[in-house]
């Protein structure tokens, strides 16, 4: 029997029925500049190994795409796994942590690392490069798969499959190893050919590998000690109080205790705020300027607030200064290269008359502060006025703060530079990472359909050219600050939840953001839902869920 199948809606070609989509990319490799990984049939992702029984439109993903990155991750991270059996067989585990500098750190328990042994497991990865193997995905049922890790101790994994309703769920196999994983994975080893792996500390190193930005090869990993520590605390502190996984966090919620994880997480969030607050009184002779930046959705506006507060006590006049007011007019404005005006660059920004009143202020003059007209599209002038006494404190927050050129004519010694964001540190289990990028995804979701009017499809459709302005205008930046703030909050994953599912499940079958919309879905049901009853009118979650004491923009 012969199935039609339609190329991106471009070609049709005829091909027997039960043939895989593997045989089915082989012919249309040529089109692509790396190995194809992952196929979409009828808006739903799937792995190559699926067949095809019915007339359906096909498209590919390599790695220079999000889903094929996505399935390159977690394929080069399974082979990694492996290789870790193959050397050390089961006395040794390993733990996927968090990502960091396009890698994600791994810790290693069961065995101090040297440089030398991280060679070895990098060598035995390439290995199974070589040899070819086939990632298998195994259905079966849900209590087979959690028997089946109790005999292989690996209790993370028993437990989180505990608050899984699913009757079956998927398993993969590579070489002799079985695992259980949320996404999607290649073919064969032999097209998860580019990684590094760098020794960081006896119980850890990171993996590195290509991203859609730079999908030629793999960058030596670069190391950021402030994130990396600030990392490295939160993941300590959630171990002290043991909520390492989804699975951690939802015993405590069947049981009722989420108000006590609400409240030991608001505490923690606030300690930063406190412990800045104090860095900068210890400055207090030079510190003139406070500026917060962060990627999408990381709090900057409650942040910055709290902050100002925190500062307030430590016998400080605040002010706050906006950089979107001083926007080009938008006939100034410049473009992007499909022709929108391209608010994310700094190009929009007017610095010469920023730097300019940033100068008289700093020098106890008083200025009149523009306010820019989102709808008329200019600069408006309504009796701002600002003048700075000895114990005043200018704070800057927004996209750029961070970035030396917007305030390129303060001297450095006056200006203490914050990056925040929320550095997840819960993990589903050892090997499946909650990732930074889909709590500020569902945090956006969130907000945009409570203060914006966009549906779960607008704002999963922006966030490519928003991952593009972070990369562009934040990530660059990060190694020039002062501090660091994570914004990630313990128990947010099962509030917003409650928030984002119906909103995700309203995306229509139809809509290209359709498979997005059920990732997340898929990753939610890891958590169980926390009421937002408990949370503080004052937590940098309400900027996003409603709510908030402080004023929505």
């Amino acid at each position: 029997m012969i199935v039609k199948v339609g190329f991106r809606n471009l070609e049709t070609k005829e091909y027997p029925k039960g043939i895989t989509l593997y045989e089915v990319a082989q012919e249309f490799q040529r089109y692509y500049n790396y190995p194809i990984l992952a196929a979409k049939v009828d808006n739903e992702i799937c792995d190559l190994s699926k067949t095809i029984d019915k007339k359906c439109i096909v498209d590919f993903y390599d790695r220079s795409s999000y889903v094929g990155h996505s399935v390159y991750g977690c394929s080069v991270q399974f082979m990694m796994i492996v290789a870790i059996h193959r050397l050390f067989g089961d006395k040794v585990e390993v733990k996927i942590q968090n990502s960091i500098d396009k890698g994600v750190f791994c810790q290693v328990y069961g065995l101090e690392l040297t440089k030398q042994i991280v060679q070895k497991i990098e060598d035995a990865m390439f290995d199974l490069v070589h040899e070819d193997l086939r990632y298998n995905k195994i259905s079966v049922s849900r209590f087979d798969a959690i028997d089946y890790f109790k005999r292989k101790k690996q209790m993370d994994k028993v437990k989180v499959l505990k608050y899984i309703s699913n009757s079956y769920v998927n398993l993969y196999r590579l070489d002799d190893v079985y695992d259980y994983f949320f996404n999607e994975m290649a073919y064969s080893t032999k097209h998860i050919d580019s990684f590094k792996l760098t020794y960081i500390t006896h119980d850890g190193f990171v993996l590195s590998y290509p991203n859609i930005y730079t999908p030629d090869c793999t960058f030596d990993y670069f190391h950021r000690p402030l994130i990396a520590d600030t990392f490295a605390e939160y993941t300590k502190w959630g171990e002290l109080i043991n909520v390492d996984t989804a699975a951690d966090l939802n015993e405590i919620v069947s049981q009722g205790k989420y108000g006590d994880i609400i409240r030991l997480s608001e505490a923690h969030y606030e300690s930063q705020l406190a412990n800045i607050a104090e860095k900068i009184y210890e400055k207090k002779n030079n510190i003139k300027l406070v500026l917060l930046a962060g990627p999408s959705s990381s709090g900057k506006t409650t942040t910055s607030k709290k902050l100002a507060l925190y500062l307030q006590s430590k016998g400080y006049r605040t002010h706050s200064i906006s950089i979107d007011d001083y926007f080009y007019n938008r006939d100034e404005t410049p473009r992007d290269e499909d022709g929108e005006y391209d608010f994310e660059s700094l190009r929009a920004i007017d610095v010469n008359l920023f730097n300019k009143h940033l100068n008289k202020l700093l020098s106890g003059e008083k200025v009149l502060l523009p306010e820019y007209n989102f709808i008329l599209g200019k600069r408006e002038y309504k009796k701002k006025w600002l003048q700075l006494t000895e114990n005043d404190i200018v704070i800057i927050e927004g996209l750029h703060a961070i970035n030396e050129e917007l305030t390129v004519s303060i001297e450095r010694r006056n200006k203490f530079k914050i990056y925040i964001c929320p550095f997840t540190q819960l993990n589903i289990d050892k090997h499946n990472r909650v990732h930074t990028s889909d709590t500020r995804r569902l945090r956006r979701i969130v907000r945009d359909n409570k203060y914006r009017g966009h549906n779960a499809a607008d704002t999963l459709r922006m966030w490519k050219k928003i991952r593009e302005g972070e990369e562009k205008y934040i990530f660059p930046y990060q190694d020039d600050i002062d501090m660091v703030i994570n914004s990630a909050l313990m128990y947010e994953l099962g509030v917003l939840k409650t928030y984002a599912e119906p909103l995700l499940f309203s995306v229509s079958e139809d809509d290209e953001m359709y498979p997005e919309a059920i990732r997340l879905i898929n990753f939610l049901r890891n958590f169980l839902p926390i009421p937002s009853d408990e949370v503080p009118r004052d937590s940098v979650l309400r900027e996003f869920i409603g709510n908030s004491g402080f004023s929505q923009n």
